[in-house]
């Protein structure tokens, strides 16, 4: 055997058992759906709690009112929450669409929060944490500025956690509202549904662990005043306070009912920029988290950073190897004895992953369409490879920002 072939072959390995741990997770999140499905909705009994629902905002002039009035419509009762707008440091005219707003709905638990240079324009969880101080809702609940939430979305959420003591976060999930803008929309699309919520649902079924998305979830507010906020170095400040709550004890839960409808970026420069800031953020977690691998009273939480170190360290080096090697193969520059064995498992890796994630489709209305197999299809060779550039350059980013001794920027996705 020739060290291509060694080389060949712990990277098929590797790719091969990533591939068998993402079908189990489907298969096992299918399973959840249909459970939810044949479970009557979470329903609130006796005096609802208050709830202080938190929306960082930074330019965002183009999306925020009518996030704040589909919040404002919510099915919960009026008197028993709060919106508190965090209005970082923005530029735009979001001050004065928002003071206008707050007029017209004066009678209303509407908090706006205008900060500037100083307090403000830190990120995402310095922001949070500046909306926590003016809070007074025993639970928190954190929506993002571009989003439209159904009239239930908040109910499922409240009466999920009051139900089970164990619970510290209940989450739910985000739907693409601009998904028919472009290809690229469509992508994210199916990602979304496929790559996130299914592995949410199938890590809840399997190991009753979940991770806190950027919005539409609900958390008690004590755990927040335990753990002291949010960490202002997190770009994934929500996988970060994850990890920290999974150590206080307490269960994050999927609820899927709870849907809250966001703008996804609609090119490749945008989207480029804003997943790199999410590879950023998950490796600071990871880096941040690794001890926990090893220690008894965190071992609940193994699978999951077991599963991210695999995803951003061991799949993105072994596809770019197996890659270069059957380039350099095809070139005649290295010689591999088992490339054409390769390439039938990289071809019947490619039949799983469609039929795999068109499978996921079927869980939502409207998503069952011949059309989604060849999108699917296309989306492997063009979208799947790109998460690999993502990854590539997310990680040489955090690393160079280590070296340097750098604080990591945050960056706000693009409004259309």
């Amino acid at each position: 055997m020739t060290i291509a072939d060694v080389l060949m072959v712990i990277a098929v390995f590797c790719i091969w058992t990533l591939l068998l741990v993402n079908i189990v997770l489907i298969i096992a999140g299918y399973l959840y759906y249909m459970d939810c499905e044949a479970t009557p909705e979470p329903v609130l009994s006796g005096e609802a709690p208050f709830v202080s629902i938190m929306v960082p905002a930074h330019n965002e002039g183009m999306v925020i009112i009518p996030t704040v009035e589909s919040l404002l419509a919510l099915d919960y009762p009026r008197d028993r929450y709060e919106i508190i707008v965090i209005n970082d440091n923005s530029s735009d005219q979001s001050a004065a669409l928002l003071a206008s707003l707050q007029s017209r709905h004066s009678e209303r638990n509407l908090i706006v929060i205008n900060t500037d240079a100083v307090t403000g324009g830190k990120g995402k969880s310095n922001a949070l944490n500046i909306g926590f101080e003016r809070s007074r809702g025993e639970l928190i609940a954190i929506y993002d500025a571009d989003n439209t939430p159904e009239r239930k979305a908040l109910r499922y959420l409240v009466a999920e956690l009051m139900r089970d003591e164990g619970l510290g976060v209940v989450i739910g999930k985000f739907r693409t509202r601009n998904r028919d803008a472009s290809l690229l929309t469509r992508f994210i699309n199916i990602e979304t549904l496929s790559f996130q919520w299914m592995a949410q649902a199938g890590r809840w079924k399997l190991f009753k662990l979940c991770t806190i998305p950027g919005t539409n979830f609900v958390m008690r507010r004590s755990i927040v005043t335990k753990l002291g906020g949010w960490d202002v170095k997190a770009l994934a400040e929500d996988t970060e306070i994850s990890f920290r709550i999974y150590q206080m004890g307490y269960r994050i839960k999927f609820q899927p009912k709870s849907v809250t409808w966001e703008q996804e970026p609609q090119t490749v420069k945008v989207w480029f920029k804003q997943r790199t800031r999410w590879a950023k953020g998950n490796i600071y977690v990871i880096v941040k988290n690794i001890p926990m691998i090893f220690r008894r009273r965190t071992k609940v939480v193994r699978f999951d950073i077991i599963y991210l170190l695999s995803i951003y360290f061991l799949l993105l080096t072994s596809l770019i190897m197996s890659d270069i090697l059957l380039v350099l193969h095809a070139m005649g520059l290295v010689h591999t004895t088992i490339a054409g064995f390769s390439s039938l498992l990289w071809t019947l890796a490619v039949v799983l992953f469609i039929v795999g994630t068109f499978i996921t489709l079927t869980t939502e209305k409207g998503e069952l369409s011949l059309s989604n197999l060849w999108q699917i299809a296309l989306m492997y060779v063009t979208y799947c490879q790109l998460w690999m550039a993502v990854a590539a350059y997310g990680m040489f980013a955090y690393f160079k920002d280590l070296l340097y001794k750098r604080e990591a920027k945050w960056y706000k996705t693009e409004r259309y």
